[in-house]
């Protein structure tokens, strides 16, 4: 046996069980990769982030700061990762909810035998109360004493103004404290619930209308969710309520947590979603029933399209023949346009299907893009890296996923540019990359382009389209336990990427 060997596999065990034990969030990146990405990361970081370790790795460490990429700091975290040095900083970084936090920073650089940098380690520590006490401190007596009296002279202002915004809002609200009394209740929610002020004002959430509100899941939000997790947005609870039926509602809860007198009351507003959703449900029925009823035909013409072109006279004209080409290329398309309708109605139906098989992922990648290239040969794509994986999954969901960001990067790019896919394995995940140099996607609408229907407002007035193939490949993303996301600035291009779990 090689005792030293065998130290040394004790001492990396040992090491990676401190490691994922320790309070600090640790991460480790690979500088020999592109973009530097996130290999590693310990129980403690996902905590601060809010993200967890399937969201986290492949990605840079800027995504900690959304949009607030403005910040020197940033800078100097460049300069030493391309230097290949040490730094401390602290910078503002977002949690998942969007929850700013400081981050005490430290930064290393893991070096090989010839003083290449490999790999760097960052320390992490959330340093938020610490620095919330040093901007306190800076304040002085004086300021401090003005703020308070116009605070106070604000706080009396505002409960006018807060009992006037109960009244006039167009959704029902309650007004509670700590214990779920009703301090306030605004006429819409009086209307609704065909109830009195007198029957609401003075008495708990749970004992309103005979105990129509005793509702476990409304429990659950209120007593576990809220104090954990403020604010609780878009809570769905369905009841049967005693005067108006059976009714689905939309629930936002907030605690207020200023110090004073509205200290520890809690908002609870409740919307009537029972008709919207109705709606949204004929309209994904219609869709579902349209699809399939169109398909029907749409096959049978494609047949004959097939057939026309088999028996075309050898001294066909030239028109004939550019006829017959057109028309086999608008059906073709009408027929995927169908069978990403298709695809959407199984999606919201919870009936698309996998069929996972192991299958050679870098093969798969390959061949995908050599029959993009086929339809498109003028247009230049470049393959970079390889995950040398045999991966199990749905080869075909995820053939139609790389074939639609990669028809997306060439339609919305000039033709002169370069797509680049990237491929790479990244701890036990695979990483597919696509870029383009095309117009690129403002911030705002970088988290609404997986939506279903949606469409950049931009590409909606210059290209057609429905906006439905980047919800598909958000979705058979998501069913094969893996994350998807786009970087991107205007005027610069677009980076599309996904992370797929090797060992599911």
């Amino acid at each position: 046996m090689d005792y030293t060997q065998t130290g040394k596999k004790l001492d990396i065990d040992l090491l990676s069980k401190v490691m994922d034990a320790t309070n600090t969030g640790i991460v480790i990146t690979d500088n020999l990769l592109p973009d530097n990405p996130i290999v590693y990361c310990n129980p403690a970081f996902e905590e601060i982030s809010g993200y967890s370790r399937e969201e986290i790795i492949g990605h840079n460490c800027r995504f900690l700061q959304g949009k607030d990429r403005g910040q020197e700091q940033r800078a100097i975290i460049g300069a030493a990762i391309a230097n290949g040095e040490n730094c401390h900083v602290e910078i503002r970084n977002y949690s998942k909810t969007g929850k700013l936090f400081w981050n005490e920073l430290y930064i290393s650089p893991v070096k090989d035998d010839e003083g290449n940098v490999t790999n760097f380690i960052g320390i992490q520590n959330d340093v938020t109360l610490r620095k919330k006490a040093q901007l306190e401190l800076e304040m002085n007596q004086a300021d401090m004493e003005k703020k308070v009296e116009e605070r106070t002279r604000m706080l009396k202002d505002n409960q006018e103004y807060l009992k006037s915004i109960v009244e006039t809002i167009r959704e029902s609200l309650l007004v509670m404290d700590k214990n779920y009394n009703i301090l306030s209740a605004n006429n819409h929610f009086l209307n609704t619930f065909k109830v009195s002020i007198n029957e609401t004002k003075g008495k708990t959430l749970y004992d309103l209308g005979n105990g129509q509100w005793n509702i476990p899941e409304l429990k659950v939000m209120m007593e576990e969710i809220l104090p954990t997790n403020n604010p609780v947005l878009d809570y769905e609870v369905e009841h049967e309520f005693p005067h108006i039926g059976k009714k689905l509602m939309l629930l936002n809860a907030h605690r207020i947590e200023l110090e004073g007198q509205y200290k520890d009351w809690i908002l609870l507003a409740i919307e009537d979603i029972t008709d919207r959703r109705a709606i949204q449900q004929r309209k994904d029925d219609f869709l579902s029933i349209a699809s399939h009823e169109l398909k029907t035909p749409l096959t049978t013409i494609v047949g004959y399209m097939q057939m026309m072109n088999r028996l075309m006279p050898e001294n066909a004209s030239d028109k004939f023949k550019n006829v017959v080409d057109k028309t086999s290329r608008y059906v073709h398309r009408l027929n995927q346009l169908l069978g990403e309708l298709l695809d959407v109605s199984r999606i919201q139906t919870g009936n698309i299907e996998l069929h996972p098989e192991p299958f050679d992922f870098d093969r798969m990648v390959m061949e995908t893009i050599d029959g993009i290239k086929a339809a498109s040969p003028k247009r230049n794509i470049e393959l970079v890296g390889k995950s040398g994986t045999n991966y199990n999954g749905d080869e075909s969901h995820l053939v139609q996923v790389i074939s639609n960001l990669l028809s997306n990067a060439l339609k919305y790019s000039p033709e002169n540019t370069t797509v680049t896919v990237q491929v790479n394995a990244i701890s036990d995940f695979i990483k597919v990359s696509i870029t383009d140099r095309g117009m690129g996607i403002s911030h705002d609408e970088q988290a609404k382009v997986f939506d279903r229907f949606y469409r950049v407002g931009e590409i909606q007035r210059h290209y057609p389209g429905m906006g439905i193939g980047l919800y598909i490949c958000q979705q058979i993303i998501s069913n094969h336990g893996g994350t998807i996301w786009v970087e991107s600035e205007k005027q610069k291009g677009s980076v599309f990427s996904f992370t797929l779990p090797v060992n599911r």
